[in-house]
């Protein structure tokens, strides 16, 4: 006998989503205590059973491997880490209308080894065959499952498909359209979701909007033009060509006005963060005098240089504060000047000598 709820699954990059809409029609009926109970029965009816099926197909689940950085049961009553064999790792959640299962591997990660290779961009793409294999078999399991369990849930192949020109491809601006449409948060009425806090202002804090012609600043440094459609979180699609496009640029990457000089290579962040992390592995192979050389090249003034602590996270900022490790030898490095405004209450500035 099937259980009458109503909702999507939809397939990402080496990930599954489940989406209902229900929570709001119990806000608006019971209000705040409405809309808990809701989030109740969807744990009960769906995430119990998403865990049963991982586990008959042979994953591991528990708790999840960060849950101890937060002080909430119900945090981690909602969060499970997942991994089949020694490659294959995940995480399944379930937040208000959502439920996410995602999962990535360790066997090849040529841009991101961290965290074992869950940040790696387009994961499907460099996972190794029968790793793929599994994880898309794991999925369609889970969907098929769902979908027959479920009276009203139905199917999204949420992928982005294949830009190009030949046969049953599509053009960028159609993929633009796709993955807009498909984020989760799309608003019909926009074309797009909701701005949160200056998402729809340009690096030179002039106004976005989708179809803005632009110039931005590609994952190798160099800027392109092209057609600015909002994504989520910030992060813009720019369709630079029929069959070109960038995807979640960040907005303060991006400009209405030329930023001069188009032919420079704006890679000093890349560069940064390549010498830290050659001069972190020079000091763990106890290389002092390789680690001095890169010591001078980062840092030419001999200045005195900081860490700096996030309080909330429990982890140090890494190179160009971009993510968080609890390792203090894989820290950023900083000077006193770039610091500038995380020298606040959320993080603790430490000499690199005290650390």
């Amino acid at each position: 006998m099937q259980i009458n709820r109503e909702g999507s699954v939809v397939f990402g990059d080496f990930s599954l989503r489940v989406w209902e809409e229900g929570i709001s029609a119990a806000r608006a009926a019971g209000g705040w205590n409405g809309a808990q109970a809701w989030e109740r029965q969807f744990k009960h009816d769906v995430f119990k059973r998403i865990i049963q099926q991982l586990r008959r197909i042979g994953w591991t689940v528990g708790p999840w491997d960060d849950a101890a950085q937060y002080n909430s049961k119900s945090f981690a009553s909602s969060h499970r880490t997942i991994s089949k064999g020694e490659h294959l790792h995940g995480l399944l959640d379930v937040s208000g209308r959502c439920i996410k299962l995602e999962m990535w591997q360790s066997a090849n990660t040529p841009t991101r080894p961290d965290h074992n290779g869950r940040y790696e961009w387009d994961k499907e793409k460099v996972a190794p065959y029968l790793i793929r294999l599994e994880m898309e078999r794991t999925r369609r399991k889970i969907r098929d499952y769902l979908c027959a369990v479920f009276s009203g849930y139905t199917f999204e192949d949420g992928c982005r498909a294949e830009i190009g020109p030949g046969f049953g491809q599509i053009t960028a601006t159609e993929a633009a359209s796709i993955s807009r449409r498909t984020s989760g948060h799309y608003v019909p009425e926009l074309d797009r979701a909701q701005f949160n806090g200056d998402a729809g202002t340009s690096g030179d804090g002039l106004p976005l909007e989708n179809g803005t012609r632009v110039y931005a600043m590609g994952r190798d440094g160099r800027i392109v033009t092209g057609i600015a459609y909002y994504c989520l979180n910030g992060n813009w699609t720019i369709v630079t060509g029929r069959y070109g496009i960038l995807y979640n640029v960040w907005h303060k990457q991006i400009w209405v006005n030329s930023p001069g000089d188009l032919r420079r290579k704006r890679n000093d962040h890349i560069r940064r963060s390549r010498l830290e992390r050659e001069l972190n592995k020079a000091v763990a192979a106890m290389d002092f005098r390789r680690a001095e050389v890169i010591k001078s090249v980062l840092f030419p003034t001999n200045e005195p240089l900081f860490m700096v602590w996030h309080k909330e996270h429990g982890a140090y900022h890494c190179a160009g504060f971009s993510g968080y490790t609890s390792n203090a030898s894989q820290a950023g490095k900083f000077t006193r000047a770039e610091i500038g405004g995380y020298d606040n209450d959320r993080n603790e500035i430490r000499a690199l000598s005290a650390a």
